[in-house]
């Protein structure tokens, strides 16, 4: 979980911090403790250490580390080098965040009348997911996070369904899925490193632009297919988008770094 929630954590903008805790969401707005939670999202650290990267006095450092354990944030266990001292950890995943000022979201009247007009029932379930997704960006709610943890449920879920034995096989599998499932035409741009294109996106395609990349879901499902595939995590960074302005998407996919 380590490394999904460092690039989260890096990706997210500006403003509140929501976990979900044992007891339920919390946030963290403080910008101290968002910092504490930024150091440990790279590593579990001990106190001295966090004092030292975070760069605040022991004494903020020690009374953030307290809220953060009492609200089920961050969580600590014996150093087993040192038993007099304590090792601090992530204990919450990162749902997204709240934006500290609404947004600006320029959407497009055309952009939804080519999802409403005809009958084809698939862009109907497309306008729902677009409606419901743009409203909560101009909220200035960011639920990136909990679309890819539900995209790689769904791609774990689908993995034994487009399963083969070499890579070239299960992306013919994969490219067959998104195509039968509306997804958009998928294509391989290389595989060393593994590079994909998605052409007439479904999660991305009807979005405004955003100035940033938006298939969190896409995300998910990619990162836990070729993470079952090569038996080892793998990481997905999008690198081109509709929302930015691409006329496609593209994914690379590559080994999770410690």
């Amino acid at each position: 979980m380590a490394g999904k929630q460092k690039r989260r954590l890096k990706q997210a903008v500006p403003g509140i911090g929501l976990f979900a805790t044992p007891s339920g969401v919390r946030a963290v707005q403080s910008p101290a403790r968002a910092g504490i939670v930024a150091v440990l999202a790279e590593r579990e650290l001990p106190f001295d250490e966090i004092v030292k990267q975070s760069g605040k006095a022991k004494s903020t450092v020690s009374v953030h580390l307290q809220g953060l354990v009492r609200e089920g944030i961050v969580d600590e266990r014996p150093d087993p080098d040192d038993s007099r001292k304590k090792i601090f950890y992530l204990r919450s995943p990162y749902l997204g965040g709240l934006a500290t000022k609404k947004p600006v979201i320029r959407d497009s009247a055309d952009q939804v009348a080519r999802l409403v007009d005809g009958p084809d029932p698939f862009r109907f379930y497309q306008l729902m997911f677009r409606t419901i997704r743009v409203s909560l960006l101009k909220e200035g709610i960011n639920i990136d996070p909990v679309l890819q943890n539900a995209g790689y449920h769904v791609g774990e879920r689908i993995y034994a369904a487009i399963a083969a034995p070499d890579l070239e096989k299960i992306l013919k599998n994969t490219r067959s899925f998104w195509k039968k499932n509306n997804l958009g035409a998928l294509e391989i741009e290389s595989t060393d490193p593994l590079v994909i294109r998605v052409y007439d996106c479904f999660e991305c395609g009807s979005l405004p632009q955003l100035g940033r990349p938006a298939c969190a879901f896409d995300c998910g499902v990619l990162g836990a297919v070729f993470t079952r595939h090569f038996r080892r995590p793998q990481r997905v960074d999008e690198t081109a988008c509709y929302a930015m302005g691409d006329d496609h998407c593209r994914f690379v996919i590559a080994p999770e770094t410690a």
